[in-house]
């Protein structure tokens, strides 16, 4: 690595852990130049599907705190 590359890592080390999340974040969207149109239109039609189920009732959301409790075991994974 560069000694300016050395230098801003050496920075963003010392950052908060929310602003590090941030930095990592952006770094990797950064890398991300190619865009598969075929992906991107199979999640695009995912989320549309499971939007449609959630709001016709066809699949009942759970809040994280029912979650959570779910896996700590406070409830029988069935349910």
């Amino acid at each position: 690595m560069n000694p300016v590359a050395e230098r801003i890592l050496a920075e963003a080390l010392q950052t908060p852990a929310e602003d590090r999340a941030r930095i990592a974040e952006r770094l990797i969207a950064s890398l991300d130049t190619d865009t598969d149109t075929e992906v991107e239109t199979a999640w695009q039609q995912e989320v549309q599907q499971r939007l449609r189920a959630v709001e016709s009732g066809e699949v009942t959301l759970l809040s994280w705190e029912e979650v959570r409790r779910k896996l700590r075991g406070g409830s029988d994974a069935r349910d």
